[in-house]
């Protein structure tokens, strides 16, 4: 199964973060729209009450005119070019007659009918027009016909610079705002991160452990959400380990079974002298037994394999294993050297290291002259390539053309009828490999024999 190197925490704590960045944007998007839109309505509030009371003096003409346009009461329209403006424009005469406030100077003001800004229901027109000296002015502009006495534009302009600093105000609170909000979501999102996963991560922890051959079992308290999970992984265990332990006693039957007829086939045919039929039997039942050896072998180790995988100290094995050889072939002096990494652990079973080194071992002292040499070292995990035990077992021995160490790998071959052996020893070695995701090769030793380099996985 692949897992991604980023863990399942930081996948929760950048897509919490991304949908809190991206909701607080949003939302302070849709709440400076609203305050500006806010604003802009109080702004129109103030400029429609001026613009009522001018119409209210365009339609008392008899006022005199020095009382006419005295009651709006804002100092600003007095200020020149204050950005406060108020303008009477006739527009049925021929010479137009404007009146205008005394902050205008000697400007005047844009029409927002040239702009073709329609009328509202209210009937006036309202929007944003650049004013005297390039001033950003908001308006309100009404028409009214007073029939013989003349038709009007009123217009009423107040700087807009006002709802630009309010609202950009605004923008500052609640960026500021949004801010130490984001700030405190976001450290409430890694302390439910951190501490709401770990109970996950002690799970992780507990069945690499069980993997690793550390642990049996998921021990310990666990929260309600996840106490079913462990409970289930414990009883998945259990079920595996009671298959694998019926799948044991179902070969070893199988072996008893099996071994008693050949027996008495045997004890038959070698009681029948040097009847060459016999012979041929005696021969047989030999490969049968041989044959049958090594596939109840085969199937109690892939049954095996099942199980949750122990770890095997690799240097007690091989120098247990050096000191066995040496006894059996201590007729022929032969000499085995190790060169041991200390901290090399096999990810599987005792007994079929035993078994994969020991044919290996055996092998190279049959065909050694003088010497073997067994070398482990540990290759270590790379991107995603597991960690990797290597078995190096070399002999001083003839060594093996590329076509014979290709036949003596295969099942019964061998190449030199007068060294004692079934011919399977290689053959077992390549499945117990194989059946551990590893593999044998055979090479040329620097010394001009056979090199077989074991493959396992590391622990």
């Amino acid at each position: 199964m692949h897992v991604s190197k980023s863990s399942l925490a930081t996948r929760l704590f950048l897509s919490a973060t991304a949908w809190v960045v991206v909701i607080l944007v949003l939302t302070g998007i849709v709440l400076s729209s609203v305050y500006r839109q806010s604003s802009e309505r109080a702004f129109d509030r103030r400029l429609n009450f001026y613009l009522r009371t001018l119409v209210a003096e365009v339609g008392s003409p008899d006022d005199p005119p020095d009382r006419q346009f005295q009651s709006l009461g804002e100092p600003l329209f007095e200020l020149p070019l204050s950005g406060w403006y108020w303008q009477i424009a006739r527009v049925d005469a021929e010479k137009p007659d404007v009146k205008a406030s005394r902050s205008l100077w000697d400007k005047k003001l844009p029409r927002l009918e040239e702009q073709g800004i329609e009328l509202t229901t209210a009937g006036i027109r309202v929007g944003y027009a650049d004013g005297p000296e390039n001033q950003n002015l908001r308006l309100v502009e009404r028409p009214i016909d007073l029939g013989s006495d003349g038709s009007f534009i009123v217009t009423v302009a107040g700087d807009a610079t006002e709802i630009v600093e309010e609202t950009r105000t605004f923008d500052y609170y609640l960026a500021g705002t949004f801010l130490a909000l984001s700030i405190g979501l976001v450290l409430t999102t890694i302390f439910q991160v951190r501490f709401g996963l770990a109970p996950l991560k002690r799970v992780s922890e507990s069945i690499a452990a069980i993997r690793s051959g550390r642990a049996e079992r998921l021990e310990g308290e666990f929260p309600v959400e996840i106490a079913p999970l462990a409970r289930e992984t414990n009883a998945l265990i259990d079920a595996n380990r009671e298959i694998v332990e019926r799948a044991r006693t179902h070969v070893g039957n199988l072996a008893h079974a099996i071994k008693t007829p050949l027996s008495v086939i045997v004890n038959e045919a070698a009681g029948r002298g040097n009847d060459p039929f016999a012979a041929k039997v005696l021969e047989q039942a030999g490969v049968m037994r041989d044959q049958v050896t090594h596939h109840l072998e085969r199937a109690r180790i892939a049954a095996r394999l099942t199980v949750i995988a122990t770890v095997t100290e690799v240097a007690p094995v091989v120098a247990a294993l050096q000191r066995t050889m040496e006894k059996i072939h201590r007729d022929r002096a032969i000499t085995i050297e190790t060169a041991l990494d200390e901290t090399a652990r096999f990810r599987g079973e005792k007994q079929d290291l035993e078994e994969m080194v020991g044919n290996l071992v055996d092998n190279a002292c049959k065909w050694a002259a003088a010497q073997v040499r067994i070398e482990v070292a540990v290759t270590p995990a790379v991107a995603d390539t597991a960690a990797q035990l290597r078995i190096i077992v070399d002999d001083d021995g003839r060594g093996l053309s590329e076509d014979e160490r290709a036949k003596v790998s295969g099942r019964g071959q061998r190449l030199d009828e007068s060294i004692p052996g079934s011919g399977l020893g290689l053959s077992i070695v390549v499945d117990l490999a194989a059946l551990y995701g590893g593999g044998l090769t055979l090479g040329a030793a620097p010394g001009g024999g056979l090199r077989a380099e074991l493959a396992l996985p590391a622990a």
